[in-house]
Order: C-alpha cells, then sequence, then structure tokens
C-alpha cells in the first residue's frame, strides 16, 4: 500500500493509506529527537547494536553461483548459514522481526538441488539460492499463507503461486515466509507499518526504532540485512518500492501483467502485483527474469519478450535518455530529501542523461479518491473469491467472517488499532455497480492517459524521476504511523513500471529515487536505474543501530 496520505483524518484518499507511512518531515519527529538535530548536535544512543560477522553478507547471486561452482559454497551450505542468520537477527540481536517462519524442507530441497548440481545440471542464475517470499504468497508445502493473520494461521494452499512454481522451476530455495503490514495495510487507517499479529513490529536494520515501511517489509528487511540474497514482495501502491526505499534496496513494481497475481491473497487485481526486491540491480533484474512469466489462469499476463533482464544493464544507460523531473511530486516536503535528490540529478547529468526540469504529472493527486474506492470494491470481490478458494476447514470465507473472527480475537488482532478499511470495503456492492466502474474508469483516464502518457509525450521523455519518499519515520504502535509522503502512486495506480534504487541518506536513514515509465519498460528502466547505481554507488550496508545518528554527513 501507499505511504502517502494527505491532512485531515486518518486515511484520507490520497493514497488513502497513512498506513505505510515513511514520513520523514521534521514535523513527524518528536520534540526531544527534533532538537537533536540541531548543528552540532550528537547522538550518543546511536552506536551499532552486535552483530555478528557473517560470511554472506551482501553476497550477489553471482557471487554465491560462483561459490557454488567452485565448490566453495553448496546450497544446503547456504540455507544453513542463513538460517543461523535468521536465528541471530530476527529472533535474538536486533530483533528485526523479519521473517515469520522458515521451511522445514528447506535443507532437503537444498540437499536435492546439490545433487542436481554434481550430476551436471544447473538450471540457472537461481538454482540452489535461498530466497525468501511475502506471507500472502501461497506456498504449497508445510508453511502457511496467512497474510500475517492468526484467521488464516495453518492455512496451507493446495497450490504454489505462479511466481512460487516459477521460483521452484529455476531452482531457487523457499527459504521462509516473511512478516508485512497485515493483510497488505489496507486494514486500518491508525496502523503500524510492519506489524501482524503472527510476525509483530518489525523493525529497520539501519535505525531499529525507525519503520521499515510496508506492506512488504519483513522481504525488504530480509535482503537488507543478509537473512537470503534476495526477497518477493508485493504491491498495491508502494508496497515493493516504499520498504526498499526505507532499508535502502532496489525494489520493482512491474507492468501489471508481467507477473501472474495467482496464488496472491489480494488487495485489488487492478494494482497487484508480485516484484523483487534486492541490493543491486542486477540481482533484482535477475529475479525479476524469473517471476515474468505468462500464466493461463491470469487473464492480464502476456510475454514480455524479454526472458534475460540482465541484458539491459549498461553502465552508459543514461547517455542521450531524456529523464524529466517530476518536481509536483515532492518540492517543499523534505530538505534532506530534496538535498540528495539534487545531488542524484547532478550525476544523471554526469552520466550523459538529459535532464527535463519541470516535467510534472499534472494529474498527480487527482485520481485518489477514484482509486481508494477501486480498491475498496476490488479487496471485497477479490479477496473473497481467494478465501473461497481454500481447502476445506478455512476459519473465514468473507470479509464479515475476517471482521467477526478480529473482534472475537481483538486482545491479539486489534491491539492498538482496528480495521476500518475492511469493515468500509464490507459494505461495497459487486464490481458491476456504477460506482465501481466510474471509479477505474477516471482512475485509468487521470494516472494514464491524461497522466504518465501524457507527462512521457509532452516533454518526449524516456522516464520520469522523483526521491521514492522521505525518511523513515519513527516506529508508533499507539498513534499508528504519521501521515507522510511518497511518489508510487501514478506508477501504481495506472498499472506502469517503477524502479527504486538507492539515492543516499539522511542523518543515516535511507532514501531511494524512483524511475517510472510507460507500460512495458522494464527494460529500459532497469538499464537507467543500473547506470545510476553504477555511476552513485549510494548504498552502503545497515549497522543495525538504535536510533538515527542524527548527524547530516552519515552515510548509514
Amino acid at each position: 500500500m501507499s505511504p502517502e496520505s494527505s491532512s485531515g483524518s486518518g486515511v484520507t484518499r490520497r493514497g488513502f493509506v497513512a498506513l505505510t507511512a515513511t514520513a520523514a518531515a521534521a514535523a513527524a519527529i518528536p520534540t526531544p529527537l527534533a532538537a537533536a538535530l540541531a548543528p552540532g548536535s550528537t547522538d550518543r544512543r546511536a552506536s551499532p547494536a552486535p552483530a555478528p560477522a557473517f560470511e554472506l553478507e551482501e553476497r550477489t547471486i553471482a557471487e554465491l553461483q560462483a561459490g557454488m561452482q567452485l565448490g566453495q559454497y553448496t546450497a544446503r551450505g547456504l540455507v544453513e548459514q542463513y538460517l543461523a542468520r535468521i536465528e541471530a537477527m530476527d529472533r535474538q540481536g536486533p530483533a528485526l522481526h523479519a521473517v515469520i517462519e522458515t521451511n522445514p524442507d528447506a535443507r532437503a530441497i537444498a540437499d536435492a538441488l546439490d545433487d542436481e548440481r554434481r550430476r551436471g545440471r544447473v538450471r540457472g542464475p537461481m538454482h540452489g539460492i535461498p530466497v525468501l517470499v511475502k506471507d500472502n504468497i501461497d506456498t504449497a508445502d508445510r508453511m502457511s499463507t496467512t497474510a500475517g493473520s492468526l484467521a488464516l494461521e495453518g492455512s496451507r494452499p493446495a497450490r504454489d503461486a505462479f511466481v512460487v512454481e516459477r521460483l521452484r522451476a529455476a531452482g531457487a530455495v523457499i527459504l521462509g515466509k516473511t512478516n508485512l503490514s497485515e493483510w497488505a495495510n489496507f486494514r486500518s487507517t491508525h496502523s503500524s507499518s510492519g506489524w501482524s499479529a503472527r510476525g509483530g513490529q518489525a523493525r529497520n536494520p539501519y535505525a531499529t526504532d525507525r519503520t521499515p515501511s510496508g506492506s512488504s517489509s519483513g522481504s525488504a528487511i530480509a535482503a537488507a540485512a543478509s537473512y537470503c540474497a534476495v526477497a518477493v514482495g508485493t504491491e498495491t501502491d508502494g508496497s515493493v518500492t516504499s520498504p526498499a526505499a526505507a532499508c535502502s534496496l532496489v525494489g520493482m513494481k512491474p507492468t501489471i501483467g508481467l507477473v501472474s497475481r495467482r496464488g496472491i491473497i489480494p488487495i485489488a487485481h487492478t494494482q497487484d502485483t508480485a516484484g523483487p526486491m534486492a541490493r543491486t540491480v542486477t540481482d533484482a533484474a535477475i529475479l525479476l527474469g524469473v517471476l515474468a512469466g505468462v500464466d493461463h489462469a491470469d487473464k492480464a499476463t502476456r510475454a514480455s519478450g524479454v526472458t534475460d533482464y540482465t541484458r539491459s544493464l549498461d553502465v552508459r544507460g543514461l547517455a542521450g535518455a531524456r529523464i524529466g523531473v517530476a518536481r509536483k511530486l515532492f518540492a517543499g516536503r523534505s530538505i534532506a530529501t530534496e538535498a540528495a535528490f539534487e545531488r542524484a540529478v547532478a550525476a544523471m547529468r554526469g552520466a550523459g542523461a538529459v535532464i527535463v526540469d519541470h516535467a510534472d504529472i499534472v494529474t498527480s493527486g487527482q485520481f485518489d479518491e477514484a482509486e481508494y474506492e477501486v480498491l475498496l470494491y476490488e479487496f471485497k470481490a477479490d479477496l473473497e473469491s481467494y478465501l473461497r478458494g481454500l481447502p476445506a476447514g478455512a476459519r473465514i470465507r468473507t470479509l464479515d467472517d475476517l471482521i467477526a473472527f478480529n473482534r472475537a480475537h481483538a486482545r491479539e488482532e486489534m491491539p492498538w488499532f482496528g480495521q476500518e478499511i475492511v469493515e468500509s470495503a464490507a459494505t461495497k456492492g459487486p464490481l458491476t455497480s456504477a460506482g465501481y466502474r466510474k471509479a477505474l474508469a477516471r482512475s485509468g483516464e487521470l494516472s494514464r492517459t491524461k497522466g504518465i502518457d501524457a507527462t512521457l509525450a509532452k516533454h518526449r521523455l524516456d522516464a520520469i524521476v522523483a526521491p521514492t519518499q522521505g525518511p523513515p519515520a519513527l516506529i508508533d504502535l499507539v498513534n499508528g504511523d504519521p501521515s507522510g509522503w511518497s511518489t508510487t502512486s501514478p506508477a501504481a495506480v495506472a498499472g506502469y513500471p517503477a524502479i527504486t534504487v538507492p539515492m543516499g541518506y539522511a542523518s543515516g536513514l535511507p532514501l531511494g529515487i524512483t524511475f517510472m515509465g510507460k507500460a512495458w519498460s522494464e527494460p529500459a528502466l532497469l538499464k537507467y536505474a543500473y547506470a545510476f547505481e553504477q555511476a552513485t554507488k549510494a548504498r552502503v550496508a545497515p549497522r543495525y543501530l538504535p536510533t538515527a545518528t542524527l548527524s547530516p554527513s552519515s552515510p548509514g
């Protein structure tokens, strides 16, 4: 879900979800901490939490594959090391709460893949690579798929999600299920991003008192903290790109239809998609190539014509590219974010890009009401369809069942916030309703035809850029996420691709830059993102600080 919100009541219709808030404005910081931001101030609390040495920290897919090829690693050994890492960092140490459960069959799967390798069969770059997937993605194994809710605890779907089928076929080891903002953050106007009843409150590895954002909180933390090489998240509006930016990752939201939605607990079929989360653009490209594909059970999917997205990566990829700055999306939001963004723009110019500033999406903010209405209707229709398809014995089959379960288990499910969004969705009619059809048409027209498409055409652009959001806000379970801002909605509502890349830090807190473009432009966006990444090399590994460094010059 989107971290955006506008002023006023809780979830206003802009990004409807003050739900994943990544608010970074000083106004969101309590007075004692705000005072510490004065020039020359120091914060003695910001010392690194002890983190055990870890051989696989920051290892890329290529490095792991090279190690297995040379006999330095085995898939079984990688699984063992990553499981030990999860135990040390998630359950103990900084207690990041990124993983809800690990796969009891991971070792056996890895053994089988090692045997294949010994017999000369290597399926591809993901062979033997452990991957964590978000807990709203079906796995037909001994793990549950619950969207973080106790209402689905023990739910074991009869079939893998399409993306899990693709991962298994590529030789990946499904290592476990990651924590998330419960029900992908479409539950309450006052929720805390990264909290679920099953997983507890997930924490940002760069400063553990800060939000990891959401809803793919656990997948972001897991990739950032080297629990795995890459992870899979899902997005409706910001749920991949927002936590990726908050945890200094690369995160890509594909065009709707590039990746099948089958077997993913839904919010809204017109905006839902799975996407890769990784520490490098190269690893994100590798994972996207596995996730993408035609699924005859999902009519929106179609062949992209690309099987290897790494072929698009070019260190000179920005040379001659016309990149538009959508300044209206972020102007005046955060001084630190804008300063980092101006450095990013200078880096793109230095890499040969033609910068067009301003290249605003003039309709931004005009389709938020319509988007929220569409999501309410589709959440009811799509989630109830998913629940009806669960095996016998499922506790819930309708939104009314879910509402009743949460009320009956309020101490565990609603200790700090409620379920106003679910209750609102439960009142909606079918997708044949005139209100839904009008909202859907308005969303499409304003986000696509008069939005991104019009901006690209008017300025003859190859892509549009903006900061993904501001630095991550403090976790506040009592009040929920503070109102914040992001630039995720135009691409999300349009169903178009967007990729966020680390662009710097503010007082040690991660900042990302988003490249967005027309439908099916993933190869071009990956090319620009890779060139930017290589020109800036902005990302640094997390240090698991208990709080922000509060030093403007600190990288992380």
